[in-house]
């Protein structure tokens, strides 16, 4: 089992690397209005496949629990709609003095606002075996949330992530009701199709970044930007296991890693038309867009490449768990 789970694991880690290869050598495939029609495939197909997934696979008593769980999502919630610009603010103005250009800055600053996405921090707290049902939740609140209350129009946002995320959800779990007996007795791979469909989330996004004309700044300035982002995102998720594992903050492992990627991880589908109704004609706008153009795909590349790592914590801690259980 173990050999198994690590070569798993072995070529989880080189789809990654070929789905970035492919994307740097042939761009036009994965983007928008291309062949491979991501618009569709994957803003709707694949994320409603998601969940239609998370509707088999989750029993129905796992989503009413991670609904009344209340501390769970508001930890999520205030992290990423107060602390995460707070902190972000506080960071810029260290960064102000500096030569970085401050449209880039201002760009670093309008990614702290914004929501969670609705598929990554799902697709990556499944793959690793954590809440996912809370992930759910979060994800799809935070969205909605922050979108109701902003110039991006209501009915839109409402829309999507009812078709995408909702419908599919209950259809799954109406389906679940009609094959439990068959879904515990076979054991489909739904870890398997939700790797497989964030390999090509992770294609479609690098084919987008490599093929984005706003992201034209100097070799001095990306590298630059790129680890700022990177520091960002690690100095967060390890931030947010801190607090989460402490011996007095009531989370359970699982409910650490639905907290790791959905505290941390951000819309790039609502963030770039928040950022042109905000921008609108603004000469800047390209700029400003840059670093949530480049947080995205690193957050879908960072959460992938740590899903091994957290995994094998949180296994060891449940199994440490268990084996501190006193016996009746």
């Amino acid at each position: 089992m173990r050999l198994l789970e690590r070569m798993r694991k072995e070529w989880f880690m080189v789809g990654i690397v070929l789905a970035i290869a492919g994307a740097k050598l042939e761009p036009s495939v994965g983007v928008n209005g291309g062949p491979l029609k991501p618009e569709i495939t994957v803003s709707y197909i694949a994320v409603a496949t998601i969940f239609f997934n998370s509707g088999l696979s989750l029993k129905t008593e796992e989503l009413t629990s991670a609904l009344v769980h209340i501390k769970l999502h508001l930890f999520i919630q205030i992290f990423t709609l107060a602390f995460f610009p707070a902190a972000i603010w506080l960071f810029l103005q260290l960064l102000s003095i500096t030569p970085i250009n401050e449209w880039l800055l201002k760009g670093l600053q309008t990614v702290g606002c914004m929501p969670p996405p609705v598929s990554s921090a799902v697709i990556l707290t499944k793959a690793v075996g954590g809440n996912e049902a809370a992930a759910i939740f979060n994800s799809a609140f935070g969205s909605f949330l922050l979108g109701s209350s902003s110039s991006v129009p209501f009915t839109s946002i409402f829309s999507q992530l009812f078709m995408t995320v909702v419908v599919p959800l209950i259809i799954g779990q109406i389906v679940r009701r009609y094959i439990k007996d068959w879904l515990e007795r076979k054991k489909p791979p739904f870890g398997a199709i939700s790797s497989s469909v964030l390999l090509m989330i992770i294609y479609t996004t690098f084919c987008d970044t490599f093929s984005n004309p706003n992201i034209d700044l100097d070799k001095f300035s990306l590298i630059l930007i790129l680890f700022i982002i990177f520091s960002i995102q690690l100095s967060f998720m390890l931030l947010t296991f801190i607090f989460s594992t402490r011996n007095n903050s009531g989370f359970t492992p699982a409910d650490t890693v639905a907290i790791i990627f959905c505290s941390t991880h951000k819309s790039l589908t609502l963030g770039i038309p928040m950022l042109k109704i905000v921008f609108a004609g603004h000469e800047h706008l390209s700029l400003i867009s840059v670093p949530l153009l480049i947080y995205h795909p690193v957050q879908i590349l960072l959460g992938s490449v740590l899903v091994p790592t957290i995994k094998s914590w949180m296994v060891s801690r449940q199994k440490g768990v268990k084996l501190t259980r006193p016996t009746v």
